[in-house]
């Protein structure tokens, strides 16, 4: 037998009958192999694989392996190690995720190094969670959610909620448009978006809420006097203008041409 192939068995050996302390060392090795060979070890415990589960060069095979090899004791910390690891395979991830917690679920989302896939199911298990989530829950939630995440929020359009998802840095512009075109905006949620520093100065969220049926007249009053004739001709022809707005719009153009 060659020198080299007494040396691997004898590795391999050493990797079978080690002790839990040289454990700790040898699940660093960088032989995949090797530490597929110590996932066999009767000594390696929880503690080991949480070492190993740290490590970002796995493969998608150990990881899997090493799931399927302790199922059945994991426990919640070795499993959201292991939901954490950029090796572990989507379908492991979403087998996973509805034992996370939700803020687990959303620290997940956030890890440096996380994959689109595990971002995407992370997402996805939160927003299943969503109808029964306490209101307390969701409005930290909205302040520490991912966009998409923040803008399923905002689609409920409870003032309080709707205030704390105005309020997050990850909320898109896009997501207020689609609210404000949608059935659940209210004259309350129109207004906040419209007082909101952040939003208010934004010429497509102005038109939307204008064109919205559902706004206050006060809207009209401040704004329609700083806008292009042009633009207050395209909402004075919008369907959805109720009469009361359409009277305010006509009457701004009248100044306009003087008719």
């Amino acid at each position: 037998m060659a020198q080299t192939d007494r040396n691997t068995l004898k590795k391999l050996q050493k990797g079978l009958t080690a002790g839990s302390e040289e454990l700790f060392q040898l699940v660093l090795d960088p032989d995949c192999d090797f530490l597929h060979t110590l996932l066999k070890n009767p000594q390696l415990n929880e503690e080991h694989l949480l070492v190993l589960l740290k490590r970002r060069d796995l493969t998608t095979e150990l990881v899997s392996a090493l799931y399927k090899r302790n199922k059945q004791t994991l426990s919640h910390r070795t499993l959201l190690a292991l939901v954490k690891n950029p090796s572990a395979s989507g379908s492991l991830v979403r087998n996973l995720l509805p034992q996370l917690r939700l803020f687990e679920l959303v620290d997940l989302c956030h890890l440096p190094g996380v994959t689109p896939d595990q971002k995407l199911a992370a997402e996805r298990a939160i927003i299943q969670r969503l109808p029964t989530t306490p209101l307390g829950s969701k409005i930290t939630l909205a302040r520490r959610g991912t966009a998409n995440v923040v803008g399923e929020l905002m689609k409920e359009g409870q003032p309080q909620l709707f205030e704390a998802c105005l309020g997050s840095p990850r909320l898109r512009e896009a997501s207020i448009y689609q609210f404000l075109r949608g059935p659940a905006a209210n004259a309350e949620t129109i207004s906040m978006v419209a007082r909101h520093n952040r939003w208010k100065q934004r010429p497509n969220l102005r038109l939307a809420i204008l064109k919205n049926f559902k706004t206050p007249d006060i809207w009209f009053t401040l704004w329609l006097p700083k806008m292009q004739t042009h633009m207050i001709k395209q909402l004075s022809a919008s369907y959805r203008s109720n009469p009361k707005q359409r009277r305010l719009l006509d009457a701004e153009l009248r100044k306009r041409t003087g008719l």
